[in-house]
């Protein structure tokens, strides 16, 4: 029962913080199930735009509003993903191979920012957006839980509506043809280097957005705050992607599919709570998280083969069978 309780009382926190994790899923999604390019540079960008959010907004010499320092961060983001776009599409430097480097060079660049390896920021100080303070049961009335976490959520809707309109203009093609088939996308005029780096930048900003508000979240940025972010992003769009599929099947449309990504890390932030109640010690989230990816990525291929064997088995009677009637 007491464990029970435990896990109803983190629902509201498990939301807020899978829907932010959510807006970084969708930034992932973008080049991982759109562009197709194997980005790392959010495990560095994210504490970019962190770290930016928390030193403009703690900024002693001039007022910055919060607003202000999360657009700033959503730019730091997008320069992340120009560098790593940069290398790819002019220096000719393999995918993954200008992501890591990009990733490494921001450890430092985000030292630099802060300077220090932790900055915190206090909700008693700052009209922050949203503080982890606003979703504990404890000490909170349910309409200041509900206001936090429909802030956060009007936040992701917004982001799948500028999404959804952008991806129906020119740009938005280009980038989701030049992720279908690039040889082709050439043979059609695109420029698909142009197109590989907007996406990069585009994904990024939505990183380093992400970033700025899981720094207000839990009170601070910290220099490894984005350590591991990929494989929590990888997570929430693979598990929004096999629920989405199975749930509406054919009519599982664009729109569905950025709500699905920010979706899958709220559920995946609610199975964590309940490997943690179950007692998996702590240091094992990133193994746990791991196993959740390969879990869900074959589960597709899972389900295809077996259906593919099932339609062999059938073929094969029918032919047994027509031979046996003639």
């Amino acid at each position: 029962m007491t464990q029970l309780m435990t896990f109803v009382n983190a629902i509201p926190g498990n939301i807020s913080q899978g829907l932010i994790w959510g807006i970084l899923a969708i930034g992932v999604y973008i080049t991982y199930k759109i562009l197709d390019f194997a980005d790392l540079t959010v495990d560095g960008s994210m504490a970019t735009g962190g770290a930016v959010c928390v030193m403009l907004i703690t900024n002693n010499q001039w007022s910055c509003p919060v607003w202000l320092a999360i657009v700033c961060a959503f730019a730091a983001g997008c320069l992340a993903g120009l560098v790593t776009g940069l290398l790819n599409t002019l220096l000719g430097i393999p995918g993954i191979l200008a992501s890591i480097l990009t990733q490494m060079a921001l450890y430092s660049i985000n030292l630099d920012i802060m300077g220090q390896s932790n900055r915190p920021v206090s909700v008693d100080k700052y009209p922050l957006v949203l503080s982890s303070r606003e979703v504990s049961v404890i000490g909170n009335e349910p309409i200041t839980i509900i206001l936090a976490i429909v802030k956060i959520f009007v936040i992701v809707a917004a982001i799948i509506a500028a999404l959804y309109w952008f991806f129906g203009t020119e740009y938005g093609f280009t980038i989701r043809a030049t992720g279908c088939n690039q040889n082709m996308a050439r043979a059609q005029s695109i420029n698909t280097k142009k197109s590989t780096v907007i996406a990069l930048v585009l994904s990024n900003g939505l990183v380093g957005l992400s970033g700025a508000l899981l720094a207000q979240y839990q009170g601070n940025a910290d220099v490894n705050m984005s350590r591991g972010a990929i494989v929590i992003g990888l997570a929430a769009v693979i598990i929004g992607d096999v629920l989405g599929n199975v749930i509406f099947g054919k009519h599982f449309n664009f729109v569905a599919r950025l709500a699905f990504a920010a979706i899958g890390g709220i559920i995946y932030f609610m199975v964590l709570q309940i490997v943690t109640i179950i007692g998996l010690p702590s240091q094992n989230n990133k193994l746990f998280s791991a196993v959740v990816v390969i879990i869900f990525l074959a589960v597709p291929y899972i389900r295809k083969s077996v259906k593919t064997s099932f339609g062999r088995a059938a073929k094969n009677s029918l032919k047994k069978g027509a031979a046996k009637d003639a």
